[in-house]
């Protein structure tokens, strides 16, 4: 398994199945991360970051990758990190 040099973030919020999905992998392979709650009700912040409002959001400091959609974040975890 490949350690990130710099902790992967996670744009999400509790109650969220898709969020769960991903985190329950990042988990399974071991990896820390900053999860980043996001307002259910306000999700600018996720939209500064990655131009879109859905959740959950992969932020990659050690690729440059910002990664929408939960089946391609744990498709992704798995590729570089697995």
């Amino acid at each position: 398994m490949t350690e990130p040099d710099e902790l992967l973030e996670l744009y999400q919020f509790e109650g969220c199945p898709y969020c769960g999905k991903v985190r329950q992998k990042m988990t399974e392979l071991g990896l820390d991360f900053i999860a980043r709650q996001v307002d259910p009700d306000d999700r600018t912040r996720v939209e500064e970051v990655s131009g879109q409002t859905n959740v959950p959001v992969l932020k990659d400091p050690n690729t440059d990758t910002v990664m929408p959609e939960s089946d391609d974040i744990v498709e992704y975890l798995e590729e570089h990190y697995g």
